[in-house]
């Protein structure tokens, strides 16, 4: 009898492994898709990688003040298994389109890791200029690289983001942000429509830089 109900025992175990193996290569097949807003859920040894959207790191402080980590788009990967901060949430800031990779050995993801890592460093050099202005205008030059499209009057960061969005990702307030908004754009460097959407006048940023 004992030796029968350890067959079946093991029976069932390889069933339930087998089963378990197809369910994660049918998640690895398929797209998965999330509203603006909502989070990317944590999966043991596997990373989002994103198809479309932008998608923003972040944890908060014992205040309740969000601190950003890091904004991926197209192309890149996102995960908590990358970081030990606690906690720690991958926030949608637009609708996103994004499939399971299964993270095995890192030698065999250099090239998204990688990626990974220099978004990371490139937010933090944005965040690190000394006028809140020169923020700005780098954050919507890094986003228009990463998401933006060509218009006849500059480069459109085709992101719904609010004022507070902004002032999450660069750590300021939302006032600084507004004030200096008006003033980029009474200046004719940015122009936003109503729709919390940038254009980037480039060649006025140009001029500004310089």
């Amino acid at each position: 009898m004992q030796i029968s109900s350890y067959r079946e025992n093991y029976k069932n175990l390889s069933s339930n492994q087998s089963d378990e193996k197809m369910f994660l290569a049918q998640e690895y097949r398929k797209w998965h898709f999330f509203d603006s807003r909502s989070n990317l859920p944590h999966k043991i040894n596997s990373v989002w990688k994103i198809d479309s959207g932008l998608v923003k790191g972040y944890t908060l402080l014992e205040d309740g003040s969000i601190v950003t980590l890091g904004v991926w788009s197209s192309g890149e990967i996102v995960s908590r298994i990358f970081t030990n901060i606690k906690p720690y949430e991958l926030e949608c800031l637009t609708e996103v389109k994004a499939s399971l990779v299964p993270w095995k050995k890192a030698e065999e993801n250099i090239d998204l890791l990688l990626n990974y890592i220099q978004s990371v460093h490139e937010l933090g050099i944005i965040r690190d200029y000394k006028t809140t202005d020169m923020m700005i205008i780098k954050l919507f030059d890094w986003l228009g690289k990463k998401i933006g499209k060509r218009v006849p009057n500059g480069k459109l960061i085709d992101v719904r983001l609010t004022h507070q969005d902004i002032a999450d990702i660069l750590g300021i307030t939302r006032v600084t942000v507004t004030r200096n908004l008006n003033q980029l754009e009474r200046q004719g460097r940015i122009k936003q429509n109503s729709l919390h959407r940038f254009i980037l006048n480039e060649e006025e940023i140009w001029h500004y830089e310089i």
